[in-house]
């Protein structure tokens, strides 16, 4: 039966499926036998990623792509989706080329896939590991449903400086925390099975320190000490690993020297052989080129060369592999056998993937049309981003905090760029996230309080001088029973290549806030931005203060649940505030040093210009309720290194609302044998209390949670004394001690 034909930019497409065969051989005998066949061309196509483009017919593939595709040297395609589009790619690799090798397709699903969920940085802010990794399993459904089957995510990337825009994307400063994220990432995103036809394969990246660019500006070079990579930026690569990521991506920056897309040190001793990993290295995009920048090649050949023997398996759009890898080989500079290593590793992400067993099991209509935005997509994206939603300052406004806002409220005043922004509040890498879904602040408010008049007025934009504005926003605001300012980043503001030295509210923001203020109404702050931002003219000026982050699909209605008390707030920033951009990077587990801070002596470690601490310390996140710490108790005053402790404190919710609360445990080490942090993050759980309710929760630490680099850089736990602190932020009081023996 003849199959009908569908087409896409100029390129046809059959319909019709190819019946799969059964295979009988092991994973082993089959890519044994396919790479017997295979020839030198057809290996290096598979080492090459190229990315599909979108235009004004819909998505497209390049002539070029397409020949090569034709010819079996493409191993995988990125940014290609929905099934009709996938299925006619997958048609041309499966019956039109020589070996029928079905192709990978990936895609950035960062925060989810069409229903977006909260920026990564927000949802950390929940400390909910289980909502987490059920965003992951969600977004890996939606992906999977429109033909993907491998995410460039998570970005496990540590960082302190959130003038490097990308801070959106991971998961804040903490290593322990960030471990524990990526962990729950994968697992999401990979399930126990990546046959299953509703999973996706992972990618950690990037390999590695991205996350420290000098100065904050992306791409830029990272310098540190091996222990300070080893200790703080690299476990949580591990961690991801040890979860079984199938995939690593390379990052753009340097690390000792080197470019990391081009580092044996990291890719094959550490990675490979430290670690273990048995997947594939894909490089960022066209990352080997800019090799060449570095300084470190005098070709882009030799960039090639210097990525795949340092352990690169795929090139992601820069055609290096294609163009020169052949070329190389027969001049000796690379061998058979590692291009051979290489080609398998990709393989066997393709088996592992139910490829070879069915190229079209990603690709069914009736699977898209069920899950793509579905009601169950928008639930999840609803209680994400109210769980991810920080109170940052909540004043009495005649004796009466200022939130939540009673529902008996007649007007509200609904000011600044954020307010009917459907587009903005979905943040940066928002996928191919649906405008027209998104409930806005403005419609969030309403659809809570119908029978308020709720006003709205943008009063200024993201960017300018344009204050032409402020007298509409004055007018509104002064008619309104209470206001709330709806402020932030639009979404190219942060995100990739958005590094900023100036991390205040872009534009007139700042001077929007001063002059609704003047009104003398009570004010509330939303702030919707994908970096924590210097908010300090803010925190002097306005009672209430709410750290929204770009929340995705359903961010008016999370917004609106917490300010009217539908739901209690109890996320907590994973990553330090400062008070202004002098004082950055500033991160709560900094180290000693011999001239500590006293303000009462000129020459010890401070600033003379400015107040010394952060403007809200990591972990730091109000709750409409209040709770109280007591009764800390160490289970023994001495461990043995075999041995285990419990610390336990008694939490009581003071106030009278039930809320959540995020306990946290940070210890101390009292003398190492290098200098040590002043408190490390340990150990957490988020617990719900009704008002009056204490709870006991305990943490158990061990050796190894003791453990750092010594100076021979042996990782082991020394002997001697440990403080533990557990409170309800970084500045935790309430503390204890033990002996390591």
């Amino acid at each position: 039966m003849a199959s009908s034909l569908l087409v896409f930019s100029g390129i046809a497409f059959a319909q019709k499926a190819k019946t799969p065969k059964p295979i009988t051989q092991s994973e082993t005998e089959f890519i044994d036998g396919l790479m017997a066949r295979m020839t030198i061309e057809e290996k290096i196509g598979q080492l090459t990623l190229y990315t599909s483009g979108w235009d004004v017919t819909g998505p497209s593939l390049n002539p070029t792509s397409t020949e090569e595709l034709r010819e079996g040297r493409v191993g995988g395609l990125f940014n290609a989706h929905g099934v009709a589009y996938v299925r006619g790619l997958q048609d041309i690799a499966v019956k039109e080329t020589r070996l029928g090798i079905p192709l990978l397709f990936g895609y950035d699903v960062i925060h989810g896939h069409q229903t977006i969920f909260p920026t990564p940085l927000g949802e950390a802010s929940s400390w909910d590991l289980d909502l987490i990794q059920e965003s992951a399993r969600l977004s890996a459904i939606e992906a999977a449903a429109s033909g993907l089957n491998w995410t460039f995510n998570p970005m496990v990337d540590i960082a302190r400086d959130p003038r490097w825009g990308r801070v959106m994307e991971g998961s804040g400063e903490d290593t322990y925390l960030g471990s524990k994220i990526g962990v729950a990432k994968v697992i999401g995103y990979q399930g126990d099975n990546l046959a299953d036809p509703l999973t996706l394969l992972a990618c950690v990246k990037h390999f590695a320190a991205y996350g420290a660019p000098l100065a904050g500006r992306d791409y830029g070079t990272v310098d540190m000490s091996e222990r300070t990579l080893r200790e703080y930026y690299l476990p949580p690569y591990k961690a991801a690993i040890d979860a079984g990521a199938a995939t690593v991506m390379t990052s753009f920056n340097e690390v000792d020297g080197v470019p990391a897309t081009g580092s044996s040190w990291l890719l094959t001793d550490i990675l490979r052989n430290e670690w273990g990993f048995k997947g594939f290295v894909v490089t960022d995009y066209t990352a080997i080129n800019e090799i060449l920048a570095f300084g470190v090649v005098p070709d882009l050949k030799a960039a090639g060369e210097l990525a795949l023997k340092s352990g690169v398996d795929m090139d992601m759009e820069g055609s290096v592999f294609n163009r020169f890898t052949k070329q190389s080989l027969e001049e000796g500079k690379v061998t058979e056998a590692e291009i051979d290593q290489a080609v398998r590793r990709i393989l066997e992400a393709k088996w592992k993937a139910g490829l070879f067993a069915n190229p079209y099991l990603y690709l069914d209509e009736k699977r898209e049309k069920m899950h793509v935005r579905s009601q169950v997509m928008k639930d999840h994206a609803l209680n994400a981003g109210k769980r991810s939603i920080v109170l940052l300052k909540n004043e009495a406004v005649n004796d009466i905090p200022l939130l939540p806002i009673s529902k008996s409220v007649k007007t509200i005043a609904v000011i600044g760029p954020v307010g009917d922004n459907q587009l903005d509040v979905m943040g940066s890498w928002h996928a191919s996230g649906i405008e027209a879904d998104v409930v806005t602040v403005l419609a969030g408010i309403r659809k809570a309080v119908p029978n308020a008049l709720v006003t709205y007025t943008q009063g200024c934009g993201f960017e300018g001088d344009d204050t032409s504005g402020f007298a509409a926003a004055r007018t509104a605001a002064s008619k309104a029973d209470i206001v709330i300012m709806a402020l932030g980043e639009n979404y190219v503001q942060s995100g990739e290549a958005a590094s900023r030295t100036d991390i205040r509210l872009p534009g007139q923001q700042e001077a929007l806030v001063s002059a609704i203020m003047a009104t003398g109404k009570p004010v509330i702050a939303l702030i919707a931005a994908g970096r924590p931002l210097d908010l300090s003219a803010l925190d002097e000026q306005v009672p209430a203060i709410v750290n929204t982050w770009q929340l995705g699909t359903m961010h008016g209605v999370a917004v609106a649940d917490v300010l009217f008390g539908d739901y209690n707030p109890s996320a907590k920033i994973t990553m330090t505030f400062p008070r202004n951009v002098g004082q950055i990077p500033l991160f709560y587990n900094t180290k000693n040093v011999g001239r500590p801070i006293d303000l009462d002596q000129k020459y010890t470690s401070k600033y003379i210009d400015a107040p010394n601490t952060p403007l809200y310390p990591f972990g730091y996140g109000l709750s409409y309720t209040t709770f109280a710490y007591s009764d800390l108790t160490v289970s023994q005053p001495a461990m043995a290194m075999a041995d285990t402790i419990s610390v336990s404190v008694t939490v009581t919710n003071t106030g009278k609302m039930a809320g959540e609360e995020v306990v946290q445990l940070y210890v101390k080490d009292m003398v190492g044998s290098v200098t040590r942090p002043v408190r490390e993050l340990k150990g957490f759980d988020k617990i719900m209390l009704a008002p009056g309710e204490s709870k006991t929760v305990t943490f158990r630490l061990s050796a190894n949670d003791l453990a750092f680099y010594n100076q021979n850089m042996d990782f082991k736990a020394e002997p001697g004394e440990f403080e533990v602190f557990i409170g309800g932020d970084s500045n935790a009081s309430l503390s204890g001690g033990f002996e390591l023996k």
